[in-house]
């Protein structure tokens, strides 16, 4: 029997876990903008892509992460707490090299044919897309994968 308020099919639980890792990423995201920010401040040539040296690794959660959590892991003992953070940690890590994939190739595709979008040419902007579609498929496929390894650890 499950608690109230707990998914109840393995498709909303994976989709619950897939929003408890965007929120995670979101959060360390928060904190990694202002340390990035400040840094800047100091050291103008920090970072060329807007994402800085390295991922923030933030594990406290906020009110959303927090709810996803409960309606997750009600119970989780101390053992399986680790093992999600451990998990979640990680694709924290491995969300921020999918974002800085994406800003590389974007920056590439950019200085190659130009920022206007507007001047592209039918198959340039197809290969945009393409190449654009073809990152974010990959963090989505990566993402429902980290899902499953929580929900499994979990």
């Amino acid at each position: 029997m499950t608690s109230p308020g707990t998914p109840t099919t393995d498709a909303a639980r994976l989709a619950l876990a897939e929003d408890f890792l965007r929120e995670a990423v979101f959060r360390s995201r928060a904190s990694q903008a202002v340390s990035t920010a400040l840094k800047r401040t100091a050291k103008p040539a920090l970072g060329t892509c807007g994402l800085g040296e390295r991922a923030a690794i933030v594990l406290d959660l906020d009110a959303r992460g927090r709810e996803l959590f409960e309606r997750l892991w009600r119970d989780a003992d101390d053992a399986r707490l680790e093992r999600i953070r451990a998990v979640t940690a990680a694709w924290i890590a491995r969300q921020d090299a999918l974002d800085r994939d994406r800003n590389h190739f974007l920056k590439a595709f950019r200085a190659e044919h130009g920022f206007d979008r507007t001047r592209y040419t039918v198959e340039l902007t197809s290969a945009f897309e393409a190449g654009l579609a073809a990152v974010n498929a990959e963090e989505d496929g990566e993402r429902r994968a980290a899902a499953e390894q929580l929900l499994a650890v979990g």
